[in-house]
Order: structure tokens, then sequence, then C-alpha cells
């Protein structure tokens, strides 16, 4: 980097590379007990919700909600399209986790799991002609730990489960309740051990996006740029990314336009969003946006941050335990005329081992919402997405807890001074 890029980097951004040195790997320094109480408060939180529920187990499938109940991970993109693993929570008995053949190491050892089976798998891509008997014997054996450990009661909360494992259930008198409203409301409420492992994630997405800053000069591709979080987040003990929104200039309107091979050129807007599933499985989702060679920000550059910084602000102000969705809502920063058309769908979402409920919609499109209010240890992300016809966009998000003093930010990776 010579010449005038150099002069405007803002060395600022660049501490948030590792203190060891960019050649090396982030090391978590959270103690292990600090993970161990997260485990035995999430899974409390589900067996809560069964009994304020009157369900006697929740089946689980989605391997997120496996995790934050069990902490038992096992290659969780790939299992989050092919059913082949799940955990039965007895409200009042044991925690049981089906592993797929294999792969039962990975979940000896965790304190939450009481009891670990060979998973029935029962998907048309591994047991073909042979799915129907299978399925029966899958519920059968679940049948058969209800009635043992439920007290007779019937009632089952499942996150996600195809047709044919439904059928079979209610064939053998389970009464399947929809699990997704209670587990969301139970993970939105995170403990203040859950908080610190999210602070380790939210640093080593920090790095990467130090990485994205340190590597945003003319000729490099969106691509590129968005290898850069991988490789930290990769490297430093974490998971995946669940999208790949890193674009530059006129790619990054309309917004949702995914990395490409397009080169970034001097002066063009860079924005991007992480989506970042970090170390412990915990979420990074933060927002940026700067220029290409660090140039300085034309006046429509400029207008469009000033926007996009007091809308975050603004509504990061409101922020407080009990307040209302719909009096958020009607407090809310209005957003121009001229920028509507191409605004941010929602101002505030929850996050932890990923986005999770509540989502509150953006004033203009708040009809759509649903109700609730906002809870003390809730963590939020507050968003923005600014632009205008024939402009670039300008996206920024910020990742926050709430206390009973207001909103207090976990992420600390500067704006960019306009």
């Amino acid at each position: 980097m010579t010449g005038s890029t150099a002069m405007f980097k803002d060395h600022r951004k660049l501490t948030y590379l590792n203190s060891e040195g960019a050649d090396k790997p982030l090391k978590s320094p959270v103690p292990h007990d600090v993970l161990v109480r997260a485990r035995e408060y999430r899974l409390s939180r589900i067996r809560a919700a069964l009994i304020k529920h009157d369900c006697a187990a929740a089946l689980l499938y989605d391997p997120v909600n496996i995790r934050y109940a069990l902490d038992a991970a096992n290659m969780q993109v790939w299992t989050l399209h092919n059913p082949l693993r799940y955990a039965l929570i007895l409200a009042d008995g044991p925690a049981v986790m089906f592993e797929f053949k294999g792969s039962e190491h990975l979940s000896r050892g965790l304190e939450t799991i009481d009891e670990l089976r060979l998973a029935t798998g029962w998907m048309y891509m591994t047991a073909g002609d042979r799915a129907p008997e299978r399925v029966v014997r899958w519920a059968s054996e679940l049948e058969s730990l209800m009635r043992e450990h439920g007290a007779g009661n019937k009632r089952i909360a499942v996150d996600r489960l195809d047709l044919e494992g439904f059928r079979e259930l209610e064939k053998l008198g389970l009464d399947v309740i929809d699990g997704a409203p209670m587990i969301e409301r139970a993970r939105s409420i995170k403990s203040l051990d859950e908080i610190e492992l999210m602070r380790w994630t939210i640093r080593v997405c920090e790095a990467g996006m130090a990485r994205i800053y340190e590597h945003s000069i003319p000729g490099v591709t969106e691509q590129e740029l968005w290898a850069h979080l991988h490789f930290e987040n990769a490297r430093s003990g974490g998971e995946w990314l669940e999208t790949r929104l890193l674009t530059c200039g006129d790619h990054t309107n309309p917004w949702y336009s995914e990395c490409s091979d397009r080169v970034c050129c001097a002066g063009e807007m860079i924005a991007f969003d992480t989506d970042m599933i970090g170390p412990y499985g915990y979420c990074a989702d933060l927002s940026r946006s700067w220029t290409c060679g660090y140039t300085p920000m034309t006046a429509k550059q400029r207008e469009l941050y000033a926007a996009a910084v007091e809308q975050i602000d603004h509504n990061l102000a409101l922020l407080r335990p009990g307040l209302p969705f719909a009096e958020f809502n009607d407090k809310s920063w209005r957003i121009p005329a001229r920028y509507e058309p191409y605004r941010y769908s929602l101002a505030v979402h929850g996050v932890g081992m990923a986005d999770e409920w509540p989502v509150v919609a953006l004033h203009s499109d708040f009809a759509h919402s649903h109700g609730g209010r906002f809870e003390e240890s809730m963590v939020v992300c507050v968003e923005t997405l600014i632009a205008e016809h024939g402009s670039e966009s300008v996206k920024l998000e910020t990742q926050v807890l709430i206390t009973q003093n207001g909103a207090e930010r976990l992420d600390s990776f500067p704006w960019e001074d306009v």
C-alpha cells in the first residue's frame, strides 16, 4: 500500500488483529468452568420451558438447538439438512443424545448428556425403501422413553420433524406440539457465562473484520475479502458463516447480493454483514461499511453513512427492559422517503447461537411484525441499511446486551469518521 491510500488508513482498526501477531490464531482465555456453567444454564432453560408448557419432553433435530441444550456438536451445517442425529430432553428424566453411527465419541464426556444412544435414521437418502420400517423403530424407541419417564404425560415438543415421523408418533398416542416458540423464548435470555462466551466470539469476529480492512485495497475481489473472515474464524476455533454478504460499489445496491469475483476499485464503498457462527457456537452478527483504498468518502457516501449512524444511535437509545416492541416502533428512527424503497426490512433482531426471536420490523413494515417486549439479558442486533436510487449502500449493525440501564454494546470495532 503506497501513496494516498496509506495516508488515510485507520490504524485503530488494526488493533483488533491478534496481539500475538496476524500470523497466529486467537486463543480463548475463557476458563472451562464458564462453559460448564453455561451448559448447565441452557439445559435448565429448556427443562423449565417444558414444565411451564406441561410437556414431558422435547425432541430436537435442529443442530443449533441441540448445541444450545447439550453442547453436542457434529457437522453442524451438514446436519442442518440431513436429519440423522437428534436429542430427547425429558422434563423430569434423562437427556438422551442420539448420534449417528461412528460419531458417538463426539458426545461422550459431556456433563449435559445422561445417556448416549445410536440414532435411527429414516430419511430417504440413507434409508431408501426401508424408510417406513425404520421410522416405526425410531418412534417406538421415543415412545418407550416417554412412557418410562413421562409420568403419563404424552405431550412432546418438537422443533422440526418430517411428516412421516409426526404421523408415527401420533399413531403411538403421543401429543406432538410445536416446540419452536418455547425454545426460542428459552434461548432469548442469556446468562452472564453465555455473555462471556459471546464476547469472545465477537473478539474473533472483529479480528476477522480487521483482516478485511487490512486487505481493502484496489484490485481485491469481494470473495478474497470475504475469505479473510472465514480464515480468522476457522483458525481461531469458530464454525461457519451463515451468509456471503460482502459487496462493493454498485454491487451493494440492491442489498443481499452475495460476494463474487467482482474487483473492488479505489473509493468504492465496501459493505458486509458477518453472520458468523464462531467459537463455542455463538453468533457474531456485525455489519460495517468503508471505502476501498481508505479514501475519504464522497459527499454522497458521507450523507448515507451519517444517516446510518443516526438510525443506529437513535434506536439504541430506546432499548430498555420492559419496552414493548410496539412502543419501540412508535419511537424508532424514521427513514427518509428517498431511502425507503431500498430499506432494510427490520430494525432489531435477537441473536445467540444464531439469529433468534424476536425480529422487530422497521417502522415501514411493522404492521406485519409480532408482539412482545424487550427483556433484561436479551442480546439483540440493531441494524440499518441506507441507500437511494443509483447510490451505493451503507450497512451497519451492532450487537448489544439489554441491561437494567439500557443497551450495552458488545462490539467495539469503530465506525468510520464522516
